[in-house]
């Protein structure tokens, strides 16, 4: 197995992230990437539940990347669940017990390890979901409208 470059490895998140994208819109989420987080942080993909239920994902697109990230663990405090996107042939051994584990690829993902359910507080269940409302208002606007504030 060879060592992949920077450019390798923000090829495989994107794929691993449309997978679980896919895997969560099945499941009867809606998601966002990126999505900016009161502590600084950006979740890969935040997902939010018909009943209000919050997901984070984080993809590890290599072994390396996992070693090296350890700041997933103040995305907990934001989501009732939790889990790590990686690919196939991810070293699973790797993602601790206490997160969910979902296996990846550019087309579709499975959930290979529920993770704990941990609900969040009510009041910050509400200003999330107004957060990613506004969010996901926002993006589509921009996609309508490219030139917005452009002049």
């Amino acid at each position: 197995m060879t060592q992949e470059t920077s450019g390798d490895e923000d090829r495989v998140a994107v794929q691993l992230c449309r997978g679980a994208r896919r895997l969560l819109w099945t499941m009867g989420y809606a998601s966002v990437t990126e999505f900016p987080l009161a502590n600084g942080r950006r979740a890969d993909i935040f997902a939010i539940a018909a009943d209000g239920g919050i997901t984070i994902v984080e993809i590890k697109s290599s072994t390396a990347d996992f070693r090296a990230d350890r700041k997933w663990q103040e995305y907990r405090a934001f989501c009732d669940v939790f889990f790590f996107a990686v690919g196939q042939d991810f070293p699973q051994a790797l993602i601790p017990q206490d997160c969910g584990l979902i296996v990846a690829d550019a087309f579709g993902a499975a959930i290979v390890r529920d993770p704990p359910v941990e609900r969040i507080a009510p009041a910050r269940r509400k200003s999330l979901i107004a957060a990613f409302g506004q969010s996901a208002a926002m993006r589509l606007h921009r996609l309508e409208d490219p030139l917005l504030g452009t002049s």
